[in-house]
């Protein structure tokens, strides 16, 4: 009979300590949550080096990768021989023509009068045989033809000369400009790009995961490293409708670590009503299933760079 009732109450102790440990589970079970970082590349290559390791944590400014990009230098020097070549214009196109072109157009020129000269004779002559009927009418459109073509050749090349002598036009000197600034903006380009040769910590941050090996390409916009930032610590709670009564944002709470024991002054930055369908943070959830839930985000009031916080722990309310 003895042995009947010892039975008995140590049934009964553990059930009481089941219902102790249940009681535990509550709707106010938040978890640990961190800012998320994604460190992409802009532009293509394959991964040269990677100078970090998963979960190491690094600070802003340091190198976590560097790329080979070949294609860097051919482009930075087609932009030096744009500039290059942009400069130029500009400058013809304020100095106006040199000596040695303002003496070619004077050649073409000359011969070209010498040209009109012999047509012209060529011309007087052929006009007195066709009044006395010695040559046919084509014969004399012929040469009035090159007559007329040799005074428009002369006539250009005075109005080129003239051009050249008064200098460049405003729209030229405006062209030549454009020229200078586009090839200027095509070094800038390339030196950007040179710039993203290396992938630099945006913030203080622990990486998480890193997605490719060395010598693996990487493309533009893939997502390479994946971490925390370190001081971005915050609390996310999942609240039913009936029990959201008793929050709102800038109420001050204390939290605390179950396993640690460690408490944190807190208070509620927002509230969210979550979709039916959404990440529910609590272990346990106690509320019925026609209830609107809702999301509270917590974060501490004072500084815990001395506590240990891991993602996605289990974190109280006191």
């Amino acid at each position: 009979m003895k042995i009947y009732k010892n039975i008995i109450l140590g049934a009964m102790a553990l059930l009481a300590l089941h219902s102790c440990k249940n009681e535990q589970i509550t709707n106010n079970r938040g978890k640990v949550k961190f800012e998320t970082i994604s460190v992409t590349g802009k532009i293509p290559g394959r991964i040269d080096k990677i100078y970090v390791q998963e979960g190491q944590t690094v600070k802003r400014g340091d190198t976590l990768a560097s790329m080979d990009i070949p294609e860097v230098l051919g482009k930075m020097m087609q932009a030096e021989g744009a500039i290059t070549a942009a400069k130029g214009q500009l400058n013809m196109a304020y100095n106006g023509a040199t000596t040695e072109q303002l003496n070619q157009i004077e050649g073409q020129l000359n011969a070209g009068k010498a040209q009109l000269q012999f047509a012209q004779e060529s011309y007087n002559r052929l006009r007195n045989m066709f009044q006395d009927s010695l040559i046919s009418q084509q014969q004399f459109d012929e040469v009035k033809m090159k007559l007329d073509m040799a005074q428009a050749q002369v006539d250009a090349l005075e109005a080129k000369r003239t051009e050249v002598k008064k200098g460049a036009r405003a729209e030229q000197i405006e062209q030549a400009k454009g020229q200078l600034d586009r090839a200027l903006g095509a070094k800038e380009e390339v030196l950007s790009a040179s710039k993203e040769q290396y992938l630099i910590a945006p913030a203080d941050m622990s990486i998480e995961t890193i997605s490719l090996e060395e010598g693996e390409l990487l493309t533009p916009g893939f997502t390479l490293f994946n971490g925390y930032k370190t001081d971005s610590v915050y609390f996310r709670f999942t609240i039913p409708e009936s029990k959201i009564y008793d929050f709102e944002v800038g109420k001050e709470l204390t939290l605390i670590n179950p396993y640690t024991k460690e408490e944190t002054p807190s208070k509620v930055v927002a509230i969210n009503q979550l979709a039916q369908y959404a990440n529910i943070t609590s272990t346990a959830p106690l509320y019925q299933l026609s209830e609107s839930i809702y999301e509270l985000k917590v974060v501490p009031t004072t500084d815990v760079s001395e506590q240990k916080f891991f993602i996605n722990a289990t974190i109280l309310i006191k």
